[in-house]
């Protein structure tokens, strides 16, 4: 439960660009109204880019906000601005905590996951992290007959298309009906197995040149994955990428002899 509910808070804070926390909370906190921003000298933003944690490019960045903020604009009365500058203080407040609450989950997620005995398994996937995998854990669960077959794990996914036919038609289609947290998290599984899988990333290109479109391709490799996920499960075998993708693993192989 606690995979679940950590990652949609993580992914909920998150959302709001955390990562950018450091220079927005040091400005908003020393410059929360456009008149105090505007009374900021060249080297009073340097410093609060270095507290920030920017490394290159300080002087430029530093010239581009002061002329950002030196510039004129229409402003709110006094009070007015005065209060927003509170408001503005405690929605920053808010998001520091949100933030730090994103934080203490995330590592939460990670320290259970970790814990898990598929685990390893999960993680010997190309593309699949701490939090990836976490989510992917707590999408299917650990119960090994609530899958019959490698197929219905990909309905379940939305991976597997679906046929439809009506006398001489027949269409193939994406599946709309799916497990909407499982199929997020499997586009950023293909994703990133592209640059981590050289098979992953053969199939990829195939498909592409089949005619199909990233999102088309990116779907087929997560069904792909999710059958071999399947099987290790199953098994209790990590993956290994010469029986995932025989081709592109012989491919090299044949090339040096």
């Amino acid at each position: 439960m606690i995979l679940r509910f950590g990652l949609d808070l993580d992914t909920a804070a998150k959302s709001v660009e955390c990562r950018f926390r450091p220079f927005l909370g040091r400005g908003l906190a020393t410059a929360p109204t456009p008149a105090k921003a505007a009374k900021l000298i060249r080297r009073r933003l340097q410093s609060l880019l270095k507290q920030a944690g920017r490394v290159r490019g300080i002087q430029g960045e530093a010239e581009r906000l002061h002329e950002v903020f030196s510039r004129d604009y229409l402003h709110q009365l006094p009070q007015v601005e005065a209060a927003l500058g509170h408001q503005t203080s405690a929605l920053l407040r808010q998001l520091d905590t949100a933030c730090d609450n994103a934080d203490q989950l995330e590592e939460a997620v990670t320290q259970a996951f970790e814990e898990h005995p598929d685990a390893p398994v999960i993680r010997s996937f190309p593309g699949l992290a701490a939090l990836t995998g976490a989510r992917v854990l707590a999408e299917i669960g650990d119960d090994r007959t609530r899958f019959a077959t490698a197929g219905s794990l990909k309905a379940y996914a939305g991976s597997a298309p679906v046929t439809r036919a009506s006398g001489k038609s027949c269409k193939v289609m994406s599946r709309k009906v799916e497990n909407q947290r499982l199929a997020a998290v499997g586009y950023v599984w293909a994703f990133g197995a592209l640059t981590r899988s050289p098979g992953a990333r053969a199939h990829h290109d195939r498909r592409r040149a089949a005619g199909d479109r990233h999102v088309a391709a990116q779907r087929n490799l997560f069904n792909r994955f999710m059958g071999m996920l399947f099987h290790c499960l199953q098994n209790g075998h990590p993956y290994d990428e010469e029986i995932a993708f025989p081709q592109a693993s012989a491919g090299p192989k044949a090339a040096a002899a």
